[in-house]
């Protein structure tokens, strides 16, 4: 049954079938349709939105490579010059069709070009559908700091349809559910409760990502901006996206996005259990759940100094303090906090002995 939220000026539409996306289409008038894709999605998604969506013939499609290390200026000017070369103005569309990758930089490349182009965000994995597609934040990462280009813009709508989960591998589907996972430990311990007893890789997700979607919107609707409480969102990505930013650089096969931000929800657990009043059963279900799913990654404490770097880039910092949001219990979250770079690297070794 489809189901619909109400964001920011903009619907969230829950539909398999994607019965509204030819309707907003046609009755905005659009010049020209671009469909942003990259090699994945163009080869297994883009099939699904066309059978989708038959009478949708007339558009260009732009592929760019996937992968967060080609989230970057130079792929965000090829975008650029591709609008360009198809003639296209300011009263197009595009279709952001893919992961994260693709709805960051897609809608950082429509909000930009010519100041602003309209944008529809189709999140085809896991983790897009309940973290990247929803917010308004765009952007694209520059020296292996996440995200640290970008804008706050609001898409037309967001599309979410279960099709698209199925061209997904058992890795993708759990890094995706570490984000559903941190929603429920920042705001909805029973939605946390419940995704002790889920398997991402076997059981019906619907009801859970509606749940997760709902719990990010409801916080970026009181603070579209991050000035207050939607940094509570951060919770586990300043040390995960520098254990992130650090396996792009070292790792042939670097960690996705979920798996790093499972590693920074356990570091930052410990944070929030030293510092600010978790309780240690609290912290012991939190590393069951994140060790239960994923596997233990190899830190050095040579590797230190290098994550160290990464988090002083972080946008969350203020006057060159570290800045945290840490859990003060399962479901509740607080954000502004500063933690001194010896306690983190305490976490960081209480990562280490899990193995």
């Amino acid at each position: 049954m489809a189901k619909q939220i109400s964001s920011l000026g903009y619907s969230v539409y829950f539909e398999d079938d994607l019965a509204s996306l030819e309707q907003l289409i046609v009755s905005n008038g659009y010049s020209q349709v671009l469909v942003l894709v990259d090699r994945n999605t163009n080869d297994h998604c883009l099939p699904i939105l066309q059978t989708l969506l038959p009478n949708l013939t007339d558009y260009d499609i732009i592929e760019v490579d996937p992968g967060e290390e080609n989230k970057n200026i130079d792929f965000c000017i090829g975008v650029w010059k591709t609008m360009l070369d198809f003639g296209v103005d300011r009263k197009a569309l595009m279709i952001n069709l893919g992961g994260g990758v693709v709805t960051d930089m897609g809608g950082f490349a429509a909000s930009t070009y010519k100041r602003g182009i309209d944008f529809i965000q189709i999140p085809t994995t896991l983790l897009s559908q309940v973290d990247a597609s929803v917010g308004g934040k765009t952007g694209i990462d520059l020296d292996n700091v996440k995200n640290i280009i970008g804008t706050f813009t609001q898409p037309q709508a967001v599309f979410i349809s279960a099709k698209f989960l199925a061209t997904l591998d058992d890795r993708q589907l759990r890094s995706g559910f570490a984000e559903v996972i941190k929603h429920g430990l920042i705001f909805d311990v029973n939605l946390f409760n419940r995704c002790k007893n889920i398997d991402p890789t076997k059981d019906s997700l619907d009801e859970i990502v509606f749940r997760s979607v709902e719990i990010k919107n409801e916080v970026i609707t009181q603070d579209p901006t991050e000035k207050g409480l939607r940094k509570i969102l951060n919770f586990g990505h300043t040390i995960g996206h520098a254990v992130e930013g650090y396996s792009m650089l070292h790792d042939e096969n670097p960690l996705l996005h979920g798996e790093a931000i499972a590693i920074g929800m356990i570091c930052e657990a410990y944070l929030s259990f030293k510092l600010n009043g978790l309780p240690e059963e609290d912290l012991k279900e939190i590393v069951s759940i994140f060790s239960e799913r994923f596997a233990h990654y190899s830190l050095s404490a040579d590797s230190y100094d290098d994550l160290l770097t990464l988090m002083t880039n972080d946008k969350k910092n203020e006057a060159n303090k570290l800045g945290f949001a840490l859990l003060s219990a399962i479901g509740a979250c607080t954000y502004n906090l500063y933690v001194e770079r010896d306690i983190i690297i305490d976490s960081l070794d209480f990562y280490k002995t899990l193995n």
